[in-house]
Order: C-alpha cells, then sequence, then structure tokens
C-alpha cells in the first residue's frame, strides 16, 4: 500500500476523536458495527472505505467531515495508480476533434465494457477498483459530446483473442465493440494474425487532433505513459499509423472476423 498522507491524516482525527469521546477501539467497534482490527486499520491509516468514513459522520455528529477525506484519500489514491502524463491526456482527450487509435495490447479504456476493464484493474492488484472502473467508464462521456469526435481504431487480431476475465465477458466486450463500429463516426479495423509483424506491435498509441491546436500524441507500455507534444515526434506517430493501417482488413471484414471471435468463446 503506497503512502498516502491524507489516509494518515485520517485515522489519526478518527483517534483523535475516539480518545476525546473515552471510547476504546472495540467500544467504538462495536457501536459502528465493525472489528476492533478495522477501527486498528483505519487509525493506523492502512486502509479506510467510504461506508465506514459516514459511519463515524453519523456516529461523532461531525457533518460530512470524514467522507469529505475519504473522498480526498479516494482522489489521491487514483492519481497514485495513473501512468505518469495520462492526468494531462485525458483532458486533451475530452477536447480532440478525431483520434487515431491503435491497440497491440488491450482494447482502448475509450472502447472498453465495465467488466471487461474491472477484469484488468484486478488482474493488476489495485486496492480501489471500483472507482478506478467508474474513472474509466466516465471518459466515454467524450465520445458521446454534441459534435462527436470522429474515431479510427486498429486493433491487433491478438487483442481481440486475448480473454480477460472470462468467456462471458470478453463475448459482451467484442459485441460493443461491433455497436460501436456502426457508428457514423467511428472506423474499426482489425490487423489479422497473418499479417505477421507490422508498426503497431511497438506499442499501444493514440493521435489526437483539434481544431485550433496542433496534434498530440499519447502511448503507454509496462504501466509508464509518455504524452507527446513535440511536432517531429508526433509526425513518427502518424508516420507509424499510416503504415499499420496497410496491414488491416476492410471494415465489414474486420467485423465478420470479430463475430467469428464471437460464436466461439
Amino acid at each position: 500500500m503506497s503512502e498516502n498522507r491524507a489516509r494518515i491524516f485520517f485515522g489519526t482525527e478518527l483517534r483523535r476523536k475516539r480518545e476525546e469521546a473515552g471510547l476504546t477501539g472495540k467500544e467504538l467497534a462495536d457501536a459502528l458495527g465493525c472489528t476492533p482490527q478495522w477501527i486498528s486499520t483505519m487509525e493506523s491509516g492502512r486502509k479506510v472505505s467510504k461506508q465506514s468514513a459516514e459511519d463515524l459522520d453519523t456516529y461523532f455528529k461531525t457533518g460530512d467531515y470524514f467522507r469529505r477525506h475519504w473522498k480526498l484519500i479516494n482522489e489521491i489514491e487514483v492519481q497514485f495508480v495513473l501512468p505518469p502524463g495520462f492526468p494531462e491526456y485525458l483532458e486533451y482527450e475530452k477536447k480532440a476533434t478525431s483520434y487515431r487509435i491503435s491497440c497491440a495490447l488491450l482494447i482502448n479504456g475509450l472502447f472498453q465494457t465495465e467488466d471487461y476493464t474491472r477484469s484488468i484493474l484486478h488482474a493488476n492488484g489495485g486496492t480501489n477498483v471500483s472507482e478506478l472502473t467508474a474513472k474509466r467508464m466516465e471518459r466515454q462521456t467524450a465520445l458521446a459530446r454534441e459534435v462527436s469526435p470522429h474515431t479510427w481504431m486498429v486493433l491487433d487480431e491478438t487483442v481481440l483473442q486475448r480473454t480477460v476475465g472470462g468467456p462471458d465477458v470478453m463475448r459482451e466486450q467484442l459485441s460493443f465493440l461491433l455497436e460501436a463500429s456502426e457508428r457514423v463516426n467511428t472506423m474499426l479495423q482489425v490487423i489479422p494474425k497473418s499479417a505477421g509483424y507490422h508498426a503497431g506491435l511497438g506499442g499501444d498509441f493514440t493521435i489526437l487532433s483539434f481544431d485550433e491546436r496542433p496534434d498530440l500524441a499519447y502511448t503507454e507500455s509496462a504501466g509508464e505513459g509518455f504524452l507527446i507534444e513535440k511536432p517531429v515526434r508526433v509526425r513518427d506517430k502518424v508516420v507509424r499509423w499510416d503504415l499499420l493501417r496497410g496491414y488491416a482488413l476492410p471494415l465489414e471484414e474486420s467485423r465478420a472476423l470479430i463475430r467469428t471471435m464471437m460464436e466461439r468463446l
């Protein structure tokens, strides 16, 4: 568990309130309906839950004091697990007029189902999976703006064959991709395994375009993210994008391949 000063402060304040009230850990635990060990866990700054924060506010009549601190704890912990450069990228993502997305490892977060996302986060050992999943789902509102961005996404076939979360989860995910590909402003293509090596296998990346500023790119690998703004480096990604699209199946053939994969699950 990474150090979070807000979580440590929460524990200190909890201990202070408990001692001011003349309560032992067991007495407070009995009042809240939890175990003394959980009280000790919170006071030591190791872990906190939203429900406990709300129960403490009710018991000590502190308004939303503990709940507000829980919210701060959660926001900080979400930031801990985001790759460098990603929070800045998200702000640009909301304003972009078009996306060019290459997926060589996993389906891009903008097109993940909730269960697919949750399965990935669980596998990574996250401690705040529900909050991170909700954040990922919030990203998809960028696709539902009044003026929706144009999206081109190219996926390596192995991304679609990798069963994340089990057959049911993956079947739902593939169905979601098919639905997305029916949108008038979304082009989804698959690079078949038969293509062999191609430019997209160097790692996932996204190129964002805007009306009033130059393009930028973002790439991520092994938990490290990089926001790319220098024109010469962005151009390199554009060239890579143009090269890999040459290996992709046409739209209808890509859809047919996804349907075949669904039937095999």
